[in-house]
């Protein structure tokens, strides 16, 4: 056996110092280059000979195999010697790869630039992952899923050289991050299809029973191990698993059943005497009831509480027996002249304080007294907020007629007396269906004919469209933002074409916003056949006027029978195409001209068999 060398003679024409290491066993010897260094050729000393005529001794008894492989490894660590005197600061280990890529003999910088390099576009591209039985992708921006190449290199560097790892290459680890949250957020639709969502526990009252509904476990995203197995797979699988796990509400079955036990059903037992400077008044079983919330949150935890808003609807009247409402200041109209009725101050109960207290008494079966603070409430509008506003001036009105049914007219006269004396600050946008909200029976309104899906037929609050076609066309010559409105679907002759409005709760509004530095005073006034709408505020405008353009593409209406009991007939109408602009001048000038467009529909004669 050849013994090995640590230093041989450079071959003629060499320009790179080499270095051969020997191997224990019958591997060939490996020559490595060294790189980016002067050659410095570090040669080993060799052992003396031993005198002639005597044979070697081996070292402490080491049998020749045991000996090679000392050998061996002392070559090896001397290479180590000799690439760690020619290794650089912060420079990334030959044969280093990331996710494939070789990024080593670099320095940390160049090596970051190189992977950076080699992935590309990759590091953008979307995700693949699955979820159970669902798949989906997730874009890496959307999580912050994101590859930092520069702590990858510092994180290669940091291992230094490794002798054996010289010889097969080594891999290191990116360095990955992303954000839980927002990957469990981006996957929570397929999380929702894939597993199945907890039942949450939770307490109501039917009347003045409590009725419980206890948790169950669910199956959700592990967020931790789905986090983890996006960052290891990325950039390396197509598709990447994200692990379920049996998620279970924090609120247990016992814990509901002692909610029941010590406040639920104690709770409702016996009324709650309130006192306070100005009296006394009684929370009843049933305000206790409809006000003591038992909801759980999202993670299934039940703290109980008592909603104010709740409490205050269910004491109802009788808060009056101890409370002075607060009176805003308002507009009124009087022969034409407007004039400001002065605010008044009040006294309210603290109800968010008293629904904290009847908290504590609740699971007591006696002294179920608590003591309310009753406050000084100031109104919300003042005479001289109302008097800063200007509003002192008749700017535009707006008329019109009606011969509608009984249920048709009253529901006009209902909406205008809900709507007249609003005022609309500088930059406020007024809704009709946010003003009034719901119109129905219980608001005072009543069945009559509306176009729905094409056709007339009797809704409650029918009849509205034709206020709310006044409403607008007295915002519109006041020169007042048109935020949203929408024509019917059919010409109907007693309005103006294009500049006109229908509306449907709560899917259908009509908007303008105040787009003045004056206050607006909206004053309705009906007839029995008529209904108008005036704006008071301070004029900004010379003049509002309307051009119409000619009407295009008319068709002919066609004939349909109908059948059922809401049917309504008509006579049919023609549908066309026409153009509006509004025009208004300052100052003698026009200042603006818009466009308002609108096509109608042929109306079907309605035939009601």
């Amino acid at each position: 056996m050849t013994e090995p060398t640590s230093h041989r003679q450079l071959p003629e024409g060499a320009d790179e110092p080499t270095m051969s290491l020997p191997i224990v066993g019958d591997q060939p010897t490996v020559t490595m280059r060294v790189i980016d260094e002067p050659t410095r050729v570090v040669p080993a000393v060799a052992p003396p000979a031993p005198p002639a005529g005597r044979k070697r001794r081996r070292i402490l008894g080491m049998p020749r195999p045991v000996f090679a492989g000392v050998a061996a490894l002392a070559g090896l660590a001397v290479a180590a010697g000799v690439l760690t005197a020619v290794d650089v600061k912060d420079q990334v280990p030959l044969h280093t790869r990331v996710l494939g890529i070789d990024i080593g003999g670099r320095s940390t910088k160049d090596a970051a630039m190189a992977l950076a390099a080699g992935l590309g576009d990759r590091v953008q591209s979307p995700v693949t992952v699955r979820v159970g039985d669902r798949t989906t992708t997730v874009d890496p921006q959307q999580v912050n899923l994101a590859l930092d190449a520069e702590a990858t290199a510092a994180e290669a560097a940091k291992a230094g050289p490794n002798p054996i790892k010289l010889l097969t290459g080594r891999d290191v680890e990116p360095v990955v991050s992303v954000d839980a949250t927002k990957l469990a957020g981006a996957v929570a639709g397929t999380v929702k299809k894939a597993g199945h969502a907890m039942t949450l526990p939770k307490i109501t009252y039917s009347g003045l029973t409590p009725r419980a509904t206890y948790p169950v476990a669910g199956q959700g995203l592990d967020q931790d191990g789905a986090a983890a197995a996006l960052s290891a797979g990325w950039l390396r699988q197509a598709e990447i698993s994200l692990p379920l796990t049996d998620v279970y509400p924090k609120t247990t079955a016992d814990e509901v059943d002692a909610l029941l036990a010590d406040l639920a059903r104690p709770a409702v037992a016996a009324p709650v005497t309130v006192t306070t400077n100005d009296g006394a008044f009684t929370v009843s079983r049933q305000a206790i009831a409809r006000s003591l919330e038992f909801t759980p949150d999202k993670t299934g935890k039940i703290t109980p509480t008592v909603s104010e808003s709740k409490l205050r609807a269910a004491l109802g009247d009788v808060l009056a027996e101890v409370e002075v409402e607060p009176q805003d200041a308002t507009v009124r109209l009087s022969d034409g002249t407007v004039r400001i009725v002065a605010s008044q101050g009040g006294r309210l109960i603290d109800t968010k304080r008293l629904a904290t207290d009847l908290l504590g008494v609740l699971g007591r079966s006696s002294g179920r007294t608590v003591a309310a603070a009753v406050t000084e409430v100031a109104a919300k509008t003042t005479a001289s907020d109302l008097a800063a506003l200007g509003i002192k001036e008749k700017v535009s009105t707006f008329t019109t007629h009606f011969s509608g049914g009984e249920g048709r007219n009253h529901n006009i006269i209902q909406v205008a007396k809900e709507v007249d004396g609003a005022v609309l600050k500088p930059g406020e946008t007024f809704s009709l269906n946010g003003y009034t909200g719901e119109r129905s029976y219980a608001q005072g309104y009543i069945d009559a004919p509306v176009i729905l899906d094409g056709k007339l037929v009797k809704a409650v609050g029918g009849g509205i469209s034709q206020f709310t076609t006044t409403l607008f066309n007295a915002a519109y010559y006041a020169g007042l933002e048109d935020v949203f409105h929408k024509p019917h679907s059919y010409y109907i002759s007693r309005y103006p074409s294009v500049i006109e409005s229908t509306i449907y709760y709560p899917t259908l509004d009509m908007k303008f916003r105040n787009n003045t530095p004056y206050g607006v005073l909206i004053d309705t006034t009906t007839t029995s056949d008529s209904v108008t709408v005036t704006m008071w505020s301070t004029k900004v405008n010379d003049s509002v006027t309307t051009e119409w353009g000619p009407r295009l593409g008319v068709t002919q209406p066609r004939t349909v029978h109908l059948k059922g009991d809401g049917c309504v007939p008509t006579t049919g109408g023609i549908g066309f195409a026409q153009d509006a602009w509004r025009v208004i001048k300052r100052g003698g000038e026009v200042v603006s001209r818009e466009k308002f467009s609108w096509k109608y529909d042929a109306e079907p004669h309605f035939i009601c068999d």
